[in-house]
């Protein structure tokens, strides 16, 4: 008997002749397409992917959301819409219990608690969770500005960003808090507000312990102890810790007031300054006092405020240790310092 090994291999189905020309006029014919899609926004993509990718080029979008009208490409990207309307967010974070609506917004997430920064900036070492903000954040480098708005010219580093700052010129404000009925234009803010009510505060500092809503704002509080500033400004040479605070600061050399109020014409360098000072109109005040019931304009106020009653005094001089609760109250006492030492000065002479 001869062994299995010598036995002759099965021949391989055969294909006609005109099947056989079928196929390879369809691999070639997407070949060529794929070429042609190269040429025009440079990226290959594996057969099973290469649908979706031909819709972002002919606007080819079958999938329309029966509520709102929105159309998309692909299926997947309507399901995901679906969950704005609906409010579903399936995927939990088991270590803080948050929600999401996207897998991958866990997983960006995840690495807060982990702290891990896998995407570092070739050019300055600065890593980040996410790699979207890694790309956003190659443009500061390059001061790459691609998205511009077509009323006032302001210039962005995100389509995103670009977005949000259209609704500044059409006052859209989509996006309402079930509790108190107040609105905002992007549903991140809403959720950050949301927090205001339910007292939710995540994030919390390891060198002092206070407690934040966002990472972002942790982010901006860990500068106040490590004292970074690393936005300078080229007119005076004053720095800052945060790049909007530059920008506010540059007005002050411009003379530039972009921000104005409605009712009595009064005009602003910051956005948050014109909303406080609008409340002087309204008597509204928001920001409430747990403790003693008292209401103030600014959650600056309130934070104050709420020293009073912990005793809390975080600002402290370098040079006698004193402490106090405002900075502005430390800023005032640093000058009798100064002024000692001229007088001491001039005594002298």
């Amino acid at each position: 008997m001869s062994s299995s090994l010598d036995q002759e291999e099965p021949e391989p189905p055969q294909i006609k002749e005109e099947e056989e020309d079928h196929c390879s006029s369809q691999e070639e014919e997407q070949l060529l397409v794929k070429q042609e899609i190269k040429s025009e926004c440079e990226e290959i993509f594996v057969i099973h992917n290469f649908s979706t990718q031909m819709k972002k080029h002919t606007e080819e979008k079958n999938y329309s959301c029966e509520i709102c009208g929105k159309d998309f490409t692909v299926s997947s990207r309507l399901t995901v819409h679906m969950r704005t309307h609906t409010g579903e967010r399936p995927f939990l974070c088991k270590l803080c219990g948050k929600t999401f609506k996207h897998s991958g917004s866990l997983k960006a997430h995840t690495r807060t608690h982990t702290g891990e920064k896998p995407y570092s900036c070739t050019l300055c070492g600065k890593s980040f969770s996410r790699n979207d903000s890694l790309t956003s954040h190659v443009k500061t480098h390059t001061s790459e500005r691609p998205f511009s708005c077509e009323q006032c010219g302001k210039r962005f580093i995100k389509s995103g960003s670009l977005k949000v700052h259209m609704k500044s010129h059409t006052d859209e404000r989509p996006f309402f808090c079930e509790i108190c009925g107040k609105s905002f234009n992007r549903n991140a803010s809403l959720n950050i507000h949301r927090k205001s009510h339910t007292g939710e505060k995540l994030y919390f500092c390891k060198t002092c312990g206070k407690r934040f809503f966002t990472s972002s704002s942790l982010t901006v509080h860990m500068k106040t102890h490590t004292g970074e500033r690393p936005f300078s400004c080229e007119t005076c040479g004053k720095s800052f810790n945060l790049s909007w605070s530059l920008k506010a600061h540059m007005r002050t050399h411009t003379g530039e007031r972009p921000f104005s109020c409605i009712i009595c014409d009064r005009s602003f360098t910051c956005s948050s300054t014109l909303k406080a000072h609008v409340r002087t109109h309204t008597g509204e005040r928001p920001f409430t006092c747990k403790m003693c019931g008292k209401g103030f304009k600014r959650n600056a106020s309130l934070e104050a405020h709420v020293r009073t009653h912990t005793g809390e005094r975080p600002f402290s001089c370098d040079m006698c240790g004193k402490s106090f609760t405002q900075s502005g109250n430390l800023t005032a006492h640093m000058r009798t310092h100064t002024e000692k030492s001229y007088m001491i000065m001039y005594s002298t002479y």
